[in-house]
């Protein structure tokens, strides 16, 4: 079977939609290209490419850019600041998953 096709508004719906190049998403977050390489390099977040290899970002992963440059600029060294939003991003799974098995009980 043949997926159908999505249409521009879903794809832009899409929290994971990699609609932001690095310039737009820099300018988004007041942060430089530089910055958002570093998190690419520390494995926090992981960019589509283009055809052309230019990384683009989702909303999602500009989410945790910016609490990342957060903790930044509250004096948090990057590697902790990365090691920080990834033990937030897992406990709050855990806590919906949580809410969803108490939900079926």
């Amino acid at each position: 079977m043949v997926p159908e096709p999505r249409n521009s508004g879903d794809m832009f719906d899409d929290e994971h939609y990699p609609a932001y190049t690095m310039g737009r998403a820099a300018a988004m977050l007041g942060t430089t290209a530089g910055f958002l390489r570093s998190l690419d390099e520390a494995k926090l977040i992981n960019p589509q490419r283009s055809d052309g290899g230019h990384r683009r970002y989702s909303r999602y992963q500009l989410r945790i850019a910016a609490r990342v440059r957060e903790l930044v600029d509250q004096g948090t060294a990057l590697d902790a600041a990365c090691r920080i939003v990834t033990l937030e991003d897992q406990l709050n799974e855990a806590q919906r998953l949580n809410t969803e098995l108490r939900d079926q009980i």
